[in-house]
């Protein structure tokens, strides 16, 4: 199929489409860091830098949108679908009345919150809109980690069709998994845990052998990398940018372009890095848009309530709700440490000092003695070598 990328980032829709046959014929990404690395992997595709300044859409099969979730997160601004960033989503549809031949197929990725924020007035505004332009849609909230990847990253993906059933792409496959999900008052001495560094206090993301997701760093563009805390080491780190790319998906260095580019700034391959899609995550999608699945009909519900589920499907105002699980395919990722080739660069004495005290002045969270004492181990050793080194 021929696909029109829509708020490209760096092009991992299209990657990971493209492993099954689909060929992208237009990128349209605003970001300068983005576009230098679009350019230099996608060489003989058009580039268009402003979905507002868009025309048309040319004539496709597939129209991906992976659109802003800065307003849509749980991190971010919370002003929904109305916010500047997250409400270009309206930018599809507007191309989409003025399609001569409309797409058969839509995709659309962001993030789970998107479903309870606002009482999901964002998932019912882009349903009915989806209803209006006559495009049969199903969603479903799907975990990276289900796709290989020791990240603990959940993204809802919506398809729609105006000739095909979408449930028989998104909601045919479930996995199985073995994932032992843990808390951070309990943990075990030999597994590697992800965690946010810059939090400790309400939250941090705890994850075991997986990171939580990667971030695209702060409002002033520093990068935010997670923490990993290898715990029979009492070693507290953060990845490479080149583990970040490879967390998420990407071959190791898809973001070197942005270091060759005038004007731009290291940092911004992290940004570009969090705000990414995962391609594997796409692969299954195209796996089975080339080959479609049998979706159970007996397991639909009829949606009663206003309150969005994991997964559901709909067509002209009718709602149903389905009982399947965030892992489409079983879950094999590697284990954290085994996954990183690059040596964490080890958190400093400021930083897990911070950590440490917030955490140990939480009333919302409790954290195992035995992390609390590793990182006190850690803050120690990282400044006898401190010390040790020359001025």
């Amino acid at each position: 199929m021929s696909v029109v990328s829509l708020f490209s980032g760096i092009g991992g829709l299209e990657i990971g489409l493209e492993q099954h046959g689909f060929e992208t014929e237009l990128l349209c990404e605003i970001d300068p860091a983005a576009n230098a690395v679009l350019d230099e992997w996608f060489p003989d595709v058009p580039l268009h830098d402003d979905v507002q300044t868009l025309g048309g859409l040319p004539s496709c099969e597939l129209l991906t949108a992976g659109f802003p979730c800065q307003d849509l997160s749980l991190a971010g601004g919370k002003a929904g679908l109305r916010g500047r960033r997250s409400g270009l989503v309206g930018e599809v549809f507007r191309l989409l009345r003025n399609a001569r031949r409309k797409p058969r197929w839509l995709l659309f990725e962001n993030v789970p919150y998107m479903l309870i924020l606002d009482r999901g007035a964002g998932m019912a505004a882009l349903t009915a809109e989806l209803d209006a332009a006559g495009y049969a849609w199903a969603y479903r909230v799907v975990d990276a980690r289900s796709f290989g990847l020791p990240q603990r990253r959940r993204r809802v993906l919506l398809l729609a069709s105006r000739t095909d059933d979408p449930r028989d792409v998104l909601l045919a496959d479930e996995g199985t998994t073995n994932l032992i999900e843990d808390r951070p008052s309990k943990v075990e001495i030999g597994p590697a845990y992800g965690f946010y560094w810059t939090m400790g206090k309400m939250g941090a993301g705890w994850a075991r052998e997986a990171t939580p997701p990667i971030k695209g760093g702060s409002g002033l563009g520093i990068p935010s990398p997670p923490a990993i805390w290898l715990s029979a080491e009492d070693f507290v780190g953060t990845p490479q940018i080149e583990d970040a790319e490879r967390l998420q998906g990407f071959p190791a260095g898809w973001t070197e372009p942005v270091l060759d580019a005038p004007r731009l700034k290291a940092s911004a391959r992290w940004r570009l890095v969090g705000n990414a899609v995962c391609p594997p995550m796409a692969a299954w999608v195209g796996a089975r848009l080339s080959s479609p699945g049998s979706f159970d009909r007996s397991r639909a519900v009829p949606l009663a309530s206003s309150k969005w589920p994991k997964a559901a499907f709909g067509f002209k105002g009718e709602r149903h709700a389905v009982d399947i699980s965030e892992w489409p395919l079983v879950g094999n990722a590697a284990l954290l440490e085994d996954f990183l080739k690059s040596p964490l660069k080890p958190l400093s004495v400021r930083a897990t000092q911070g950590f440490r005290s917030r955490a140990m002045a939480s009333k919302e969270i409790a954290w195992s003695s035995e992390f609390i004492e590793s990182l006190r181990v850690h803050i120690e050793r990282r400044s006898r070598e401190d010390i040790a080194v020359p001025a």
